[in-house]
């Protein structure tokens, strides 16, 4: 998918079009030409109302939150924004060992003499790219504290013995945060007053199915329907704490039709791309028992595809 391609895409979701003339000017003033590649999102994100709410504190020069519990589409949001906007994006993945001197940079020895090296968050806001700060809420606040000034108003940073880091005019944060997962922490509200936050909406079946009519257009109208119904299924007993996140994966389950498509079974692939990743035999056996209901085992493809 090209820039164009996602601005079309925009376009054809109902996006108004004052916002879709506000990208185009940023791609504009601000066009990309540095080596590092854009970033081709594998899936679309459907949802009017989220897109354009993203793409506003955006282009208004806000750093983005994106919260909400797993596979409700964060970094696939996050990565058709930055399409949109022209510009590549730094992944940083955050956990309890990330520290400032690896966000930023740190000295290091290159043919006998100490050098700077930079850190990801140097590199992007330098480039001017889309900084992706994902899963935020795994690092310790301290760590965290290094990026306070690039956040708020000085949208600069002191580099320790070297310049001080000035932020790119076109550079954008979004940060992403999943909450109640092991070794997740709150964010402090030092740092949270410096984001403005949209909480992510459960993807309902009007959306799955726009997404897995996309990915496959192939595939049967009353077959998408079904597989939206099963994948609600699965949240369903997600939150009713019946079963763990592990089988409530919409890749998975993506990845699971293109083995059916390859000649897989149903019972086959849905086994390695979704019931696969629970190793409790007894939540195995119920998420067998919740797809058993929705889709015989043996299946094929005849089944799921058109022609």
């Amino acid at each position: 998918m090209t820039t164009e391609e996602m601005q079309a895409f925009f376009q054809e979701q109902g996006i108004r079009q004052e916002l879709l003339a506000e990208a185009a000017a940023f791609r504009q003033k601000n066009p990309w030409q540095g080596k590092r590649t854009i970033n081709t999102p594998r899936y679309p994100y459907f949802g009017k109302e989220i897109l354009e709410a993203a793409l506003a504190a955006l282009l208004a020069g806000a750093n983005l939150l994106l919260t909400g519990p797993k596979a409700t589409g964060k970094n696939i949001l996050a990565e058709n924004l930055a399409l949109l906007l022209g510009r590549p994006i730094w992944n940083v993945s955050f956990h309890i060992d990330v520290d400032a001197s690896y966000l930023i940079g740190m000295d290091t020895f290159k043919g006998g003499e100490v050098c700077f090296r930079p850190g990801p968050v140097h590199e992007c806001v330098t480039a001017g790219g889309i900084c992706i700060l994902d899963e935020i809420n795994m690092a310790r606040n301290e760590a965290l504290a290094v990026l306070h000034s690039l956040l708020d108003h000085r949208r600069q940073v002191e580099v320790p013995g070297y310049e001080q880091l000035a932020l790119h005019p076109a550079a954008r944060f979004i940060a992403t945060m999943n909450y109640g997962y092991g070794g997740t922490r709150e964010l402090n509200e030092a740092l949270l007053s410096r984001f403005v936050v949209l909480h992510m909406p459960v993807p309902g079946e009007a959306e799955l199915i726009s997404l897995l009519q996309y990915e496959f257009p192939a595939l049967r109208a009353d077959m998408a329907r079904t597989l939206a119904a099963l994948f609600l299924d699965l949240r369903q007993k997600y939150e009713a704490k019946e079963i763990s996140g592990r089988a409530l994966d919409l890749r998975g389950l993506l990845e699971a039709l293109r083995l059916i498509r390859l000649g897989l079974t149903a019972g086959q692939a849905l086994a390695m791309g979704l019931t696969g990743k629970c190793f409790d035999s007894q939540e195995r056996a119920l998420v067998e028992d919740i797809i058993a209901l929705r889709l015989p085992a043996d299946w094929g493809r005849e089944h799921f595809f058109v022609g």
